[in-house]
Order: C-alpha cells, then sequence, then structure tokens
C-alpha cells in the first residue's frame, strides 16, 4: 500500500509540473467555435462562493478511506475508515469551492449584465470583455484598446 501512495504522490507531483503558467486557460468546448464578446464597464462587484460540484467531495471522500483503512486494527480500523471518509468528504468539499465575483456590467450598448468571474481581482468601474458562446461565458478579462 506504501508502494501505491508513493507512486500517486509522485505522479500528482510529476503532472503538476506540465502546467503553464501565465497563460489563459480555455474551455476545451470552446476550440473550433466562433465566440464573439461584449464590452462593458463594472457598475459594482461583490464577493461569493462557487460550490463544489461533487469532485472534491468524491475524491477527498475516497483518499479519506484509503487513508483511514491504514489505521488501526479490527474494529478500530473500521471506525478509521468511516472517519477517514467523512473527514475526508468534509474537506473535499470544501477545498472544491473556489472564490469568485460578481460583476454587474454596463455594456457599451447600454444593457446591464451580471456575470460570474473566477481567479482575476477586478475593481469597480474596470472596463472588461465578456467572451461568449451562445449565451455562454467562457471568459471576463480586462479590456483595453492596444
Amino acid at each position: 500500500m506504501k508502494k501505491f501512495l508513493t507512486i500517486v504522490v509522485m505522479g500528482s507531483l510529476f503532472f503538476s509540473g506540465c502546467a503553464t503558467r501565465g497563460v489563459t486557460e480555455i474551455d476545451p468546448n470552446a476550440v473550433n467555435y466562433e465566440l464573439s464578446y461584449q464590452v462593458g464597464t463594472i457598475e459594482s462587484l461583490k464577493p461569493v462562493i462557487i460550490k463544489d460540484n461533487g469532485t472534491g467531495t468524491f475524491i477527498g471522500a475516497i483518499s479519506g478511506l484509503v487513508l483511514g483503512s491504514m489505521i488501526g486494527k479490527g474494529r478500530g480500523s473500521t471506525l478509521a475508515t468511516l472517519a477517514g471518509g467523512l473527514g475526508g468528504a468534509y474537506a473535499g468539499n470544501e477545498l472544491g469551492k473556489a472564490n469568485a465575483l460578481e460583476l454587474s456590467v454596463l455594456l457599451d450598448d447600454g444593457r446591464r449584465v451580471v456575470v460570474i468571474a473566477k481567479g482575476k481581482d477586478f475593481y469597480k468601474g474596470e472596463r472588461v470583455r465578456i467572451v461568449k458562446h451562445n449565451g455562454r461565458v467562457y471568459s471576463v478579462e480586462p479590456f483595453s484598446l492596444q
């Protein structure tokens, strides 16, 4: 079992180095589609939390079960496995949440929209570009005429 955990940890460290830093990540569904964008000015913003979609809870529960099963013997092992699974599910749910901002934007055409953006800091009065396809927002980013 220790060999398995070593392989998992080493593999995750190896693949984490493959991520490109400083480059915008694009949803794979955006490839080969014509995207449109709208430009506007942020009128107001407020912090929001995006709920876990279940993935963090699931991965946390499995990890907790595996780690909990390595503790104790007999009935103690069963309790440790159960506690590990529950604790892992809770931790995974919390880690699966993401901080974001709800932006109220006055578009250049006079309409007002509200979009949720994560991963960037925005401020009131900032000009932004909202990239969309079929009504779905792919990204919100600062906009400047350069």
